[in-house]
């Protein structure tokens, strides 16, 4: 498999995992109502020297929404106790295959990492291809993270709101298209049913394999240009709370479309404010 600027494979990381500059990150997170613990998971087993990256406690404690990005100097502390910092390669995994790795991915990529992968498959392609595994906490030594937030790859409601008014931006809303349309309920108490106004929906499941790997360039193109979305103009990528929209963010840069902004706050702020419209059915 081909080894990009966002993704390497397993046979790539078990040839550099040993290497001083690569740090092997998992990020592993669920929902809520799968009544999973990612970090008792992670403590079991991970590919060995992965750090844990908690997601919910990596995030601006003061918000009430779920894991909304913290402020640079909360990141860089929080990270900088990893053992992860600048100047090294920073490859991340989850344990279902491609879920919230690519959330951390965006993170880093937003705080003005560069050298930040993706293990395509993530740990399911590890043990399937039946390398090391290790259990217990990772302890490494502190090193000096510089966060240099890129603003072009975050949105808040204020510009998503301008954004329905103006037309000149897509959103593009990773949910399965039944919760997209209004037709299910959302996972989340208190939630309205639809979508944002002039929204686009590419449901995260269909940029990737039957095995959670990315899709080809190819047919990463075809998904979302059925879907209607115009690769050639702006793009802002939208989900339930900012996790899985940033496959859809992954998917766009891997097609060169560049600091594609997130809507950090996503379908759980714009579903909860009655004072912001909402659509229901299939894209218009």
């Amino acid at each position: 498999m081909k080894k990009t600027e966002n993704l390497v494979n397993v046979a790539w990381l078990k040839e550099h995992l040993d290497a001083p500059d690569v740090v092997v990150v998992d990020a592993s997170w669920h929902l809520p109502t799968e009544k999973r613990d990612p970090r008792a998971e992670y403590l079991e087993q991970h590919i060995p020297g992965a750090v844990f990256f908690d997601i919910d406690d990596i995030s601006d404690s003061a918000s009430n929404l779920p894991h909304m990005l913290p402020d640079n100097a909360k990141f860089s502390s929080k990270v900088r106790k990893l053992g992860i910092g600048d100047g090294q390669r920073i490859v991340i995994y989850d344990s279902v295959g491609m879920f919230s790795a690519a959330r951390v991915w965006w993170m880093f990529r937003v705080m003005g990492a560069d050298d930040v992968t993706l293990l395509d498959g993530g740990l399911p392609k590890w043990m399937e291809a039946e390398l090391p595994l290790d259990t217990g906490p990772v302890q490494r030594q502190e090193r000096h993270f510089t966060a240099r937030r890129n603003m072009l790859m975050v949105r808040d409601v204020d510009d998503i709101v301008e954004i329905t008014e103006n037309g000149k931006t897509q959103i593009v809303d990773a949910r399965a298209a039944a919760r997209f349309c209004g037709d299910a309920p959302e996972p989340r108490q208190g939630l309205r049913a639809g979508h944002i106004p002039g929204a686009r929906n590419v449901p995260f499941g269909t940029l990737l394999n039957e095995d959670r790997t990315l899709r080809s360039v190819s047919e990463l193109k075809d998904v979302f240009t059925n879907a209607g979305v115009d690769l050639s103009g702006s793009i802002v990528t939208s989900c339930g709370s900012g996790i899985t929209a940033a496959i859809l963010s992954l998917a766009l840069e891997e097609l060169g479309h560049r600091n594609a902004g997130l809507y950090d706050g996503s379908w759980t702020e714009w579903g909860s404010r009655e004072d912001l419209a909402i659509e229901k059915g299939p894209a218009k």
